[in-house]
């Protein structure tokens, strides 16, 4: 059976993306810790990041940081985090957020955002990530998790 993260990926389950490209996509967490969370996804089922081939986790990181510099401008943070915990959902996805201090990083201060709010946050997020020269990932719709 596919994970949650698999039926977002195949569009059976609406998603907010921000990034897809062959290897994984990015989309936003429905409980944010702050504005702009996303989570960088393979496209690829692995249950963990210790399961994950060192190319795979390359790419992930390597996305994950043009999309915590994105964060950093887009929300004026000081800092861009990643959290890889996996306890949520078994399929490997790490958490990329605006930062201010680290004892906001804490899922205890995940919460649940109106849609609305999520819509703006992502947007918001996509122009930035449009604006830094990465408009080619950044999927034509918000609800869109093909490849542009």
């Amino acid at each position: 059976m596919s994970t949650v993260f698999t039926q977002i990926i195949d569009g059976e389950i609406p998603g907010r993306f921000v990034w897809a490209d062959e290897v994984c996509v990015a989309f936003a967490t429905i409980a944010p810790i702050t504005d702009g969370h996303m989570l960088v996804v393979p496209r690829q089922e692995v249950d963990q990041f210790t399961e994950a081939s060192d190319e795979l986790l390359a790419h992930l990181v390597a996305v994950a940081r043009k999309i915590g510099q994105a964060q950093k401008e887009a929300f004026a943070a000081p800092r861009a985090a990643l959290i890889v915990a996996g306890f949520e959902v078994p399929h490997l996805h790490v958490h990329v957020l605006p930062a201010w201090d680290e004892a906001s990083l804490t899922f205890a201060n995940a919460h649940e955002v109106e849609p609305e709010q999520a819509d703006a946050s992502t947007e918001q997020l996509r122009r930035a990530l449009q604006d830094a020269g990465h408009g080619a990932h950044v999927p034509a719709e918000m609800s869109l998790p093909t490849l542009p």
